[in-house]
């Protein structure tokens, strides 16, 4: 999972991108980068680490241009090499930086034929370089001397034709402008909108209308599934829908994990949306004891995601809400980090009790999600320690028993608690007194309150119906055996190893 921004301002870019950067921080935190462009010339940082560590203010002084994009990233490959940091650049045609979040399920094909059919190279093993490369030979197959909005949509529906899976795209063209384009399917989150400055009208594109917030955007709307929007570098916007008409499918773990709850995303208030989760799940939670009261004292949320559905839940139950669980904001996402070993010394590291919230009351914890179980059994644990008498456990979303495929880095599936297992199996391997989950159905609900035109969302996770139709489990299977903890291991212990050489070197 990533964030983008494209923006055309009237004056320099940069302060405008780093703060769109900042707002979209909680979507990456392995690497960040910016690229502008100030008419002739791109200037370029990226690195590992947070936005705020990666831009100083001496790169900040060299990124001008009144236009750019950025990008916040995590690993989908479970490494953290900075040369697959993003934006990344072409200079054939035109000179090209792409930004992109999401995944090709077709990149090995795409590569092949990059290299085969386009004569380009690719460098990385990111499949955004592979997307960049289409994108430019698509581009380049215009033939147009200075490209316009007709030429970028021309390309973009070359993209479309070729690329297969989920991808929110931003890239800047040098001497055109900033082009945005979604999948066809809207699988992966883009939004577009304008503020008046007194020099006329700028634009951005993001991954959320957060971003827009935080600058004083309007939002203007979603980039519709295989929609592509232009502005070029006069401030024109021009937009077109330049791939073929498909189910529009959201994923719908954006509103259960990812996405930022002051976020709109496809119309669907995320914030209520989860909301609404905590409602049917306290209705999940009184069906369970039927006739009888249920012994429940307190609500404690893990913090944070799922603060927002715990609150209607404890409402619903009549129950006190209370912050049992104080988390340490500086350690990143565990379910995403390479080796189990690792994610249990994080788990430790990110949540400590309140003794006081714990001792001698039953407690229900409610958290977002559960993937591995890691850190619900150790925050179980936590409670336990703190005094509990009872730990009783309500997650906001179904059991988690594929993989992602559309930009998630989840595991492989043999390595999910809730695979091959029943909710009473996972419940005594969490060690809760008792486990609920949310139906599939109240999900799809909750989220579809806030937009009843979308008539499908991407819950492949929960499901293991993958929208794209091209997921078949050969497919699965090498996915496997590239995500299991083992390979990323191994991955993260040559890379580490290649630094180690290259630091040397330089000595």
């Amino acid at each position: 999972m990533c964030g983008v921004v494209g923006i055309v301002t009237r004056a320099q870019a940069n302060q405008a991108l780093y703060d769109a950067l900042t707002a979209l921080q909680h979507r990456g935190q392995d690497a960040a980068g910016m690229v502008t462009c100030d008419g002739t010339r791109v200037q370029l940082r990226k690195a590992n680490g947070l936005v705020r560590d990666v831009f100083e203010q001496r790169h900040m002084q060299r990124l001008v241009g009144n236009l750019g994009i950025g990008h916040v990233r995590y690993p989908t490959a479970g490494t953290s090499s900075s040369a697959e940091a993003q934006p990344m650049y072409v200079n054939s045609p035109y000179g090209i930086a792409l930004a992109h979040n999401g995944n090709l399920t077709n990149a090995e094909e795409l590569e092949r034929d990059v290299f085969h059919e386009d004569r380009r190279h690719v460098n990385t093993d990111s499949d955004s370089e592979i997307l960049l490369n289409v994108f430019a030979h698509e581009l380049d197959q215009t033939g147009a001397q200075t490209p316009d909005a007709d030429d970028i949509f021309a390309a973009v529906q070359g993209v479309h034709r070729r690329c297969r899976g989920a991808y929110a795209v931003v890239a800047m063209i040098i001497g055109g402008g900033i082009v945005g384009f979604r999948d066809c399917y809207g699988i992966r989150p883009l939004v577009f909108g304008r503020r008046e400055a007194d020099s006329g009208t700028e634009y951005i594109v993001a991954s959320e209308s957060v971003v827009l917030d935080t600058l004083g955007f309007e939002l203007i709307r979603d980039v519709l599934p295989g929609e592509a929007v232009y502005i070029d570098v006069d401030g024109n916007l021009h937009t077109k829908r330049c791939g073929p008409e498909r189910a529009y499918s959201p994923c719908i773990f954006e509103h259960v994990y990812f996405a930022r709850p002051d976020s709109i995303m496809d119309e669907v208030s995320v914030y209520k949306a989860r909301l609404r989760m905590g409602e049917t799940l306290a209705d999940r939670i009184v069906d369970h004891y039927s006739q009888r009261d249920h012994d429940i004292d307190v609500v404690i949320p893990v913090p944070d995601t799922a603060r927002t559905a715990a609150l209607p839940l404890a409402h619903r139950l009549d129950v006190k809400f209370r912050e049992g669980l104080v988390k340490n904001p500086y350690v990143g996402r565990t379910f995403i980090m390479p080796g189990q070993s690792q994610r249990r010394q994080s788990v430790r590291q990110k949540h400590n009790a309140i003794e006081l919230e714990f001792k001698d009351k039953n407690v229900l914890l409610v958290d977002d999600s559960i993937v591995r179980g890691t850190t619900t059994t150790q925050i179980i644990q936590l409670a336990r320690d703190a005094g509990a008498r009872k730990v009783y456990f309500a997650c906001a979303a179904p059991p988690v028993r594929y993989p992602n495929v559309y930009g998630i880095d989840m595991p492989a599936a043999n390595e999910f608690v809730a695979y091959n297992r029943t909710e009473e199996e996972i419940g005594r391997i969490i060690g809760a007194d008792w486990l609920i989950y949310q139906t599939i159905g109240d999900l799809i609900a909750s989220a579809q309150e806030g937009n009843p035109s979308l008539e499908a969302f991407d819950c492949s996770v929960f499901d293991g119906h993958y929208v794209t139709g091209d997921i078949d489990e050969a497919y699965l299977d090498r996915l496997s055996l590239d995500r299991n903890d083992a390979s990323k291991l191994l991955r993260q212990t040559e890379l580490d190893g290649d630094q180690i050489a290259l630091h040397n070197h330089d000595l």
